[in-house]
């Protein structure tokens, strides 16, 4: 009988909590439950750890902790940054996004539009890259707010943020984007990239879910968009899940000192298993920017077969065919589409997703199992 445990390669979906964080975690969890707004004893400790977590958080980015806003995750940090923008900047009614991002700043980009704004969707070219002359034609004294991605959850691929930014900032724009997906996995830092807003998800970064933050640097104009009390420096209220956030803290700290070695290791096991499928698979296509991109991230289209196909018939292996939180039915990726790449292609699609732990025998491994289905699929073809 079998014992081996299935191969996970699914990361950017999400990641098991470290160690580490759970170590972190447990007090808040059976010893030190107060609520942090008290100002006794129980609510003093919590308090404190709330503020260490932010300084950790603040740490891996590069920025002040009162800079830091803690949310439940990333989807609210994001329509945090998109809403409280919108909402703050009321003499501009231009937002300028990318054609690829997460559903979580697409969907309120859409809202926007609904209530009457002009929203600019830039499109992006082969590699999946935005064109930038299409963000030089279409910034202007009307923008209030640009949003794009710091790196495609299903591609991987790096957009030239600070490039970007700069536009921005010379327009009187405001600059947001989501890291989500780079955080632990290649070095992030908001005054290199040149933002004002920022986007954390605990989950894609060894944390637990539900937590996540949102960077906004001083002086940046923002409202909530829920209302309560004044938690968060007034932008989210509700009490602050403690446990949760002591991860988050215990998780960026665990990044910051890993960040360069745990990138390197990943590139190099990512890199081997496209040169395993490719050795493989007559017809392998990797899809996204060669060197643009995160480096745990794998995006080939398996030709001949539905992307669902080879990961159906290898339970071995643990991986996706897009974004995890969307992809519900066998349908082209519209980040894959949006970069040119045919419905045939974007069918055929897989994402593989390393992480700290993926071992290479665990690449050898899915290597051979999901090369092995294509070839029993594709006998005859």
């Amino acid at each position: 009988m079998r014992t081996d445990k299935p191969i996970y390669l699914d990361y950017n979906a999400t990641t098991p909590v470290a160690p580490e964080v759970v170590e972190a975690m447990l007090p808040y969890l059976h010893e030190h439950w107060g609520n942090p707004s008290s100002s006794h004893a129980f609510g003093r400790r919590a308090h404190a750890a709330v503020d260490a977590a932010r300084q950790q958080v603040a740490e891996l980015i590069g920025c002040a902790a009162d800079e830091i806003v803690f949310t439940s995750g990333g989807t609210e940090a994001n329509n945090l940054a998109v809403h409280g923008v919108t909402e703050a900047v009321v003499e501009r009614r231009h937002v300028v996004t990318s054609a690829i991002e997460h559903p979580s700043v697409a969907a309120p980009c859409a809202g926007l539009e609904r209530q009457g704004w002009r929203i600019c969707r830039l499109e992006v070219d082969h590699d999946g890259r935005v064109i930038l002359d299409q963000l030089t034609a279409n910034i202007g004294a009307g923008t209030a707010l640009v949003t794009i991605m710091h790196s495609n959850n299903e591609t991987g691929v790096l957009q030239p943020i600070a490039t970007i930014a700069q536009a921005a900032h010379t327009a009187g724009a405001l600059m947001h984007t989501d890291a989500a997906q780079s955080l632990g996995k290649i070095l992030v830092d908001v005054n290199l990239l040149d933002v004002d807003l920022l986007s954390i998800a605990g989950h894609k970064l060894y944390a637990p879910k539900g937590v996540g933050a949102l960077y906004v640097r001083r002086g940046t104009s923002l409202k909530p968009f829920m209302l309560g009390a004044g938690h968060e420096h007034g932008l989210r209220p509700g009490t602050e899940n403690v446990a949760s956030i002591a991860g988050l803290g215990a998780a960026c700290d665990l990044a910051r000192r890993s960040v360069g070695a745990a990138g390197a290791r990943m590139s190099e096991l990512r890199n081997r298993l496209s040169e395993l499928l490719s050795s493989r698979v007559s017809g392998l296509i990797l899809n996204g920017d060669l060197k643009e991109r995160l480096p745990n991230t794998l995006n080939v289209c398996f030709p001949k077969v539905s992307g669902t196909a080879p990961l159906a018939a290898t339970p071995d292996v643990a991986a996706s065919t897009g974004a995890a939180c969307h992809d519900g039915r066998e349908t082209p990726s519209a980040v894959l589409l949006a970069m040119g790449v045919s419905a045939a292609q974007a069918i055929g699609s897989v994402r593989l997703t390393l992480g700290r732990s993926t071992t290479d025998a665990e690449i050898e491994r899915a290597a051979d199992a999901l090369s092995m289905a294509w070839i029993a699929l594709t006998v005859g073809q």
